[in-house]
C-alpha cells in the first residue's frame, strides 16, 4: 500500500461509525481509484456518485443522498473533504464538516464557514469523536 494512505487506513480503522463514500467522480472511477488504494472493499455497497443526483458539489445533494441512502440524518453526518466545493456542500447539507488540509486545498482555502481544519489523517478519529458528543440526539 502507498505510505501516504497508511494514516487514512489508521483512521478509517478507528472509526466507530459508519462510513461511505460520497463523490463527485462517476462509479467507474470511483471504482478504479478506490481499487488502487485497495480501499473498495471498506465501502462496497456504500459509493455514492454525483451522477446519482441532479447537481454536484458545492450543492449538497450528494451529501444528503448518501445520508437518505445509509438512514441517517444530515445532521447526524459528518463529511471529511479536501476541496473548497466539497467543504461548502457539507455545510449547505448542514452537516459536520472536517475539511483535510494535507491535499489539494491549503489550510486557508478550507477555513469556510465552521469547518475544522486538520492536516494529519491520524487526528481524523479524535476529531471525529469528540464532534459526536455535540450532534444532536448524542448520548451524554
Amino acid at each position: 500500500m502507498n505510505s501516504l494512505l497508511s494514516p487514512v487506513v489508521e483512521a478509517l480503522g478507528q472509526l466507530a461509525v459508519s462510513t461511505c463514500v460520497a463523490s463527485s467522480g462517476s462509479h467507474e472511477k470511483m471504482r478504479f481509484t478506490l481499487g488502487m488504494t485497495g480501499l473498495i472493499d471498506r465501502f462496497e455497497g456504500r459509493i455514492f456518485s454525483a451522477d446519482e443526483v441532479e447537481r454536484g458539489k458545492p450543492a449538497p445533494d450528494i451529501f444528503l443522498h448518501a445520508a437518505r441512502q445509509m438512514g441517517v440524518l444530515p445532521a447526524r453526518c459528518a463529511v471529511v473533504e479536501d476541496s473548497i466545493s466539497g467543504v461548502t456542500a457539507g455545510l449547505a447539507a448542514e452537516m459536520a464538516v472536517f475539511a483535510f488540509a494535507g491535499g489539494v486545498s491549503s489550510r486557508s482555502q478550507l477555513s469556510i464557514g465552521g469547518a475544522v481544519v486538520f492536516d494529519d489523517m491520524r487526528e481524523l478519529p479524535g476529531l471525529l469523536a469528540a464532534a459526536t458528543h455535540r450532534l444532536p440526539g448524542a448520548a451524554r
